[in-house]
């Protein structure tokens, strides 16, 4: 992919087709008279800043990995699997496309044709989504949340989630995609799952306290980590894949930044090259 094509268009990472109502909030006052900000309620598992993780689209799961945090497929495992990972002292968080059909899905059939956009590009088996119609696209993301958890995971990463900066066949705007994400977060949160922001930089500051850490590719190789400051300066988990770029090309600045950042194939399997 070269660098001159738009950031929307990076190359993401995705396991191959075959192988692969409210937000819970709590006011906490940080000191007598201050005022109260609202977070995800305490019994949503969060990730730590320093939290070690694994991201692995194919399957089975290597549960030998040394990582506190392992970022797996919704479908394609089950709760069997998180149930050994939880066992080993590990949290699981569910993949899961929330902005583009997946024709492979068991779901898939419940998507009508009106709200399928154009392919992706590079990955022609998927389809943008309309992301203004949530009277359909609410009902069924709820589903696949209400799996998640049933699950037993922990957490959700929610992919393709800036639609509206791609050609993605409808008219969609930032006021648009801001409101289907806040949708998932209360979605999630109202679950008991704890949600990351993936990519979708141009609406980190707007999104960054309704979404509990991030999940950004290839912010190194275009120079865009900057803009994740908003959850370092929350705290909150940055967690950063790399395709292209060696690991000793972007680590020492990874760690410099508080990120929890690593090298992967693109396919996502096992292995990995982590900076920490």
């Amino acid at each position: 992919m070269q660098r001159e094509q738009p950031r929307r268009e990076r190359r993401r990472g995705r396991a191959p087709r075959r192988v692969l109502a409210a937000v819970a909030v709590a006011l906490v006052a940080a000191s007598a008279g201050a005022t109260a900000t609202a977070t995800a309620a305490p019994r949503v598992w969060r990730p730590t800043a320093r939290t070690t993780w694994q991201w692995q689209l194919t399957t089975p799961v290597d549960l030998s990995v040394r990582a506190r945090l392992f970022d797996i497929d919704l479908f394609d495992n089950s709760s069997a699997v998180v149930a050994r990972l939880h066992a080993r002292g590990r949290r699981a968080v569910c993949y899961l496309s929330a902005g583009s059909f997946e024709n492979w899905r068991p779901d898939a059939a419940s998507f009508p044709g009106a709200v399928l956009g154009r392919p992706l590009s590079g990955f022609p088996d998927e389809r943008w989504l309309d992301v203004r119609r949530l009277d359909v696209l609410g009902p069924i993301m709820e589903r696949r949340l209400d799996l998640c958890r049933r699950k037993g995971f922990d957490g959700v990463e929610a992919d393709n989630v800036d639609g509206y900066t791609n050609a993605s066949g409808f008219p969609l705007t930032a006021a648009d995609q801001l409101a289907y994400n806040r949708f998932l977060a209360r979605a999630a949160h109202a679950r008991d799952l704890s949600i990351g922001l993936k990519n979708d930089l141009d609406q980190v500051p707007a999104l960054e306290p309704e979404f509990d850490w991030a999940i950004v590719e290839q912010c190194f190789q275009f120079d865009e980590c900057d803009r994740l400051a908003p959850f370092v300066r929350a705290r909150k988990a940055v967690l950063v894949v790399e395709y292209e770029l060696p690991a000793r090309a972007f680590c020492a600045r990874a760690r410099q930044l508080g990120f929890m950042a690593m090298q992967k194939r693109p396919e996502l399997g096992a292995w990995r090259r982590p900076c920490f």
